[in-house]
């Protein structure tokens, strides 16, 4: 079994191919191109992405029954207060879905303005969201145990936001390693393996 933590940048779709958009794999040696995607995300999303070679790892990492966090960091236009988050944790309906969340874990960093986090905005939207550059900007972590297509921005929107810069940060038991830059990647370690797993038929196969 292998694993490896990529640290996804912006700009790459989670899949093994596609026709027209850069995907994960062509961040990986070509010795890694066996390796598939443990769930995804989103292009413009960011952190930890994990990959394998064993198929065994989805169900049991991703389904909701297995309780395996997943930790974003997210920046959004607009003030959102501990009471909308609170509502976040509680579980919100996902627009486009009719389904609520799951219960979950969500929290306030702070606060800045359009202008403090400016090399933060979609480029395409830049110059347009300069022109109210004390706009603002709420900082916040969302912990969840699902993976719904968008789900926190989806979640994050339910209360009032517009997610535009999101991070993933921990996987389970591992975080994100500080020293692999955006696009490097490092296969992990057989203690790391043990605590995300907690399987010995799996963790030693």
């Amino acid at each position: 079994m292998k694993i490896i933590m990529l640290n996804k940048p912006a700009g790459y779709l989670t899949a093994r191919s596609d026709r027209t958009r850069p995907t994960v794999m062509e961040l990986l040696p070509e010795a890694l191109q066996g390796l598939h995607p443990i769930g995804r995300l989103d292009m413009d999303t960011e952190g930890l992405l994990l990959l394998t070679d064993d198929g065994r790892l989805d169900p049991l990492l991703l389904r909701p029954e297995a309780h395996v966090e997943k930790l974003y960091f997210f920046r959004a236009f607009g003030r959102l207060e501990e009471a909308d988050f609170a509502h976040m944790a509680a579980g919100v309906i996902l627009e486009g879905t009719g389904v609520t969340s799951l219960p979950a874990r969500a929290w306030l960093e702070g606060y800045a303005t359009i202008g403090q986090r400016e090399a933060l905005l979609p480029p395409k939207k830049h110059n347009h969201l300069m022109k109210n550059p004390g706009r603002p900007v709420t900082e916040g972590w969302i912990a969840v145990r699902e993976g719904r297509k968008h789900q926190v921005k989806l979640m994050v929107k339910a209360v009032g936001g517009h997610v535009f810069s999101l991070k993933r940060v921990a996987f389970g038991t591992l975080r994100l390693d500080p020293d692999l830059l955006p696009g490097q990647f490092r296969e992990l370690t057989q203690d790391e393996i043990t605590a995300l797993l907690g399987r010995d038929d799996l963790r030693n196969a």
